[in-house]
């Protein structure tokens, strides 16, 4: 277990780790930079750096963990990337579908593959299904989101690069919202948080906005009009 600072998780769990870039939103990949990082440190699980690699020396570790928890699967990966089998993503299902008392947040940007798994996972009410979407060319991915069978869906708009427009969000539980962060960040601009915060308000979804991003996040913080918005879907305590 990795205890995160990622605002709204508790901890993360990596059974596969590196990725590959498929969008304008990977281009400066927070995971990407950390794993280089920890293979540089000599952490042997970073061994080959960002290439994709599944361990099945951590499946079980969810189990291990009594305290019930908030768990971001795959922060440092994409667990529906083309290069992951189906067999190991059972294998992932698995593991969450026993650790009952914990609460799974899954995320991707490979929204197709979501339609060609959905029927043969088990959707136990604790795994949460989200999409990333960086601007309005990617919202496409919430429409194979609403097709799954998962109980709660979100979608989290970071980083948020260009406006998304907009978004029909029936169907969907709930919406992060943050900015770039790190040496590279491409800035965010204020109409296009207001704009999806104010859909988020119409069409009552909870709306989480996490940072505005930037080399240096802290100090940008997270205050959108004079508040922190950290809604969450209803079903968040455990």
């Amino acid at each position: 277990m990795a205890k995160s600072k990622i605002e709204w998780t508790d901890s993360t769990w990596n059974p596969v780790t590196g990725c590959t870039k498929i969008s304008p939103g990977c281009q400066n990949c927070y995971a990407e930079r950390m794993a280089y990082r920890l293979k540089a440190m000599g952490q042997d699980k970073y061994k080959h750096g960002f290439n994709l690699t599944t361990h099945e020396d951590v499946l079980n570790q969810p189990l291990e963990w009594s305290k019930p928890q908030n768990i971001f699967v795959n922060s440092m990966s994409d667990l529906f990337h083309e290069g992951v089998s189906e067999d190991f993503i059972k294998k992932v299902f698995e593991v969450m579908n026993k650790a009952t008392w914990h609460r799974f947040q899954l995320l991707t940007k490979r929204s197709e593959k979501l339609e060609k798994i959905d029927s043969k996972v088990l959707w136990t009410p604790n795994i949460w299904l989200g999409v990333s979407v960086e601007n309005a060319d990617y919202v496409y991915r919430l429409e194979s989101l609403k097709k799954t069978r998962a109980n709660i869906k979100f979608v989290s708009i970071e980083p948020l690069i260009g406006s998304v427009g907009i978004v029909d969000l029936s169907g969907i539980d709930w919406v992060i919202v943050g900015g770039e962060s790190g040496p590279k960040a491409r800035p965010v601009e204020v109409t296009w948080v207001k704009e999806i915060r104010d859909q988020c308000i119409s069409q009552q979804v909870p709306f989480f906005f996490k940072q505005w991003g930037g080399i240096n996040k802290k100090k940008r913080g997270r205050v959108l009009e004079g508040r922190t918005w950290d809604e969450m879907p209803l079903e968040i305590s455990i």
